[in-house]
């Protein structure tokens, strides 16, 4: 993780420059920006490997920006936020973040959420026995890819519906608890909302089920989270 390029995002200048001088001790490159739309114009010029990102920003605000990086990248994405309600909003939009930090907060906190989400990323993208492609009726999922067909057509998911489906599609015919999806497509942190679980599944059965309020592939197991049904790839 030494060396990895991060670009910090807050037109607060003195917590930007805090955050990046605690990063650089620990051998972090860092971009600095203070400005929604200058972000979006910089990361792709710049292509960062994580991003923390204010949601009050200048020009395009810091949900806005989300969005659009997540519809180009999967890179992590840990959001700074001023107060509680945000992250629940941020949360209930399912923007695909992949961290929340509460203002105020100390440097160190994120620079060790920063190490968490870089050794989590790297693990998931690390080539292993389970990137083959999973095949489920009319339904591809490509891990490697981070992409889904459905009868052929490119299904549009976000990074973390991505994430939640593969996870359930791995575990075929398995009963997984919300807890057990969150803690592996989030990961631990003290602002986790298993509610957050519950909406991504609803987002994803919109996407991929014919009627999704009686659904194919993915299953509610009453008291428990769900299931997806299918033969094993």
């Amino acid at each position: 993780m030494a060396h990895a390029k991060v670009m910090v995002v807050d037109d607060d200048r003195e917590i930007a420059e805090l955050i990046r001088d605690y990063l650089e001790a620990e051998q972090f490159e860092v971009i600095l920006c203070g400005d929604g739309r200058e972000c979006v114009r910089m990361f792709r010029e710049c292509r960062p490997q994580l991003l923390v990102l204010d949601i009050m920003l200048p020009g395009l605000d810091g949900m806005e920006v989300c969005r659009t990086i997540r519809a180009e990248s999967n890179i992590p994405i840990i959001m700074l936020s001023a107060k509680q309600s945000e992250v629940d909003k941020i949360l209930g939009l399912g923007l695909g973040a992949d961290d929340y930090v509460v203002k105020p907060f100390s440097p160190g906190e994120v620079v060790a959420r920063v190490k968490a989400q870089l050794r989590r990323y790297h693990h998931l993208s690390a080539p292993d026995g389970r990137a083959e492609s999973l095949r489920f009726g009319d339904l591809d999922i490509d891990p490697k890819a981070y992409m889904v067909r459905r009868r052929g057509r490119i299904v549009p998911l976000t990074t973390k519906e991505f994430e939640v489906l593969r996870f359930l599609a791995q575990h075929p015919n398995q009963a997984l608890s919300r807890q057990q999806i969150y803690d592996h497509v989030w990961g631990f942190h003290e602002y986790g909302d298993l509610n957050t679980v519950t909406i991504h599944v609803k987002k994803i059965r919109e996407k991929i089920e014919d009627d999704p309020a009686n659904p194919r592939y993915i299953k509610t197991v009453w008291g428990i989270g769900y299931r997806f049904e299918g033969d094993a790839p």
